[in-house]
């Protein structure tokens, strides 16, 4: 069994047709890892083969909408198909916003009134095999930080700090580690030691790249926003052997930029790169 990584998500807010907001899946094993669950993922997964109650886990690098917009989508399915949800991790205040879309007050509440309540609903449920009353969504939430460790057999999973929009939000990068392949997801990060410590002879790394080298006219955005061509320079260093780059605007789709982008990861990284697709598999 190798350890398998699926973009399933690899563009930014901005909404495109080629491009859902970020997700990955993670496969190894009998376990199917969700990394992030922005716009467009819930679809991406159902493409890739895969229905919302198959994954086993899922993990949020952090809470920007477009990383976790189809969360709930993805949990009220799994919910009304009466199948278990998922381990669920992620960063404060992860139970806090579950709470505020699924609790008794919260954004779906009205719609899971109905859903538990209405004799045609019942109807429905019970056909479907369950019994009732119908329960409420019950979703335990596991916050977790950078010091987070997971380990299941022979995989293991590393976090570290990353800056991107602190002290609003924490965010995370993450390395899967799995027999003698490892993998690491960056997360939206600007550089820093701690991703640098994590992506350390990495065979692959899936690094967020929000703008040209030639951008300068947001001054705070290029502070913690790496270019193509820093990124290659500190996957090089860090022994990397696969890189690709994600998270792409609108603009940087465009041929030119593509050609652009490329030409940086290769006059500055030896290995393989390029940038990630939707659906594209890496099997390592």
């Amino acid at each position: 069994m190798n350890l398998k990584v699926i973009c399933l998500g690899t563009g930014s807010p901005e909404p495109t047709l080629s491009r859902a907001s970020s997700g990955y899946l993670v496969e190894v094993e009998d376990k199917k890892i969700l990394i992030d669950c922005g716009g467009g993922v819930f679809g991406r997964l159902m493409e890739y083969g895969l229905l919302p109650y198959e994954i086993t886990h899922l993990v949020f690098s952090h809470l920007h909408s477009d990383h976790m917009i189809d969360y709930p989508r993805f949990i009220h399915a799994i919910w009304d198909a009466n199948k278990p949800f998922p381990k669920i991790y992620g960063p404060k205040p992860l139970k806090k916003i579950n709470e505020r879309i699924f609790g008794k007050r919260g954004m779906l509440s009205f719609d899971l009134i109905a859903r538990t309540q209405l004799p045609a609903s019942q109807e429905v449920w019970v056909a479907r095999g369950g019994d009732l009353p119908r329960p409420w969504p019950s979703i335990k939430i596991n916050e977790i930080d950078e010091h987070w460790k997971f380990v299941d057999g022979e995989l293991k999973i590393m976090s570290c700090l990353v800056p991107h929009a602190e002290p609003f939000l924490k965010c995370l990068g993450f390395r899967f580690e799995y027999k003698d392949k490892s993998f690491v997801y960056s997360g939206d990060a600007g550089l820093c030691p701690e991703i640098e410590i994590l992506c350390k002879d990495a065979d692959l790394l899936i690094h967020w790249c929000y703008r040209m080298s030639d951008e300068t006219i947001y001054p705070k955005v290029t502070e913690k926003s790496p270019s193509a061509k820093d990124i290659a320079k500190m996957a090089k260093n860090c022994g990397v052997k696969k890189l690709l780059l994600t998270h792409m605007r609108k603009h940087m789709d465009k041929e030119i930029n593509q050609i652009k982008i490329k030409k940086e990861l290769t006059d500055n990284f030896s290995g393989i790169s390029g940038i990630a697709e939707d659906l594209l598999k890496i099997d390592l």
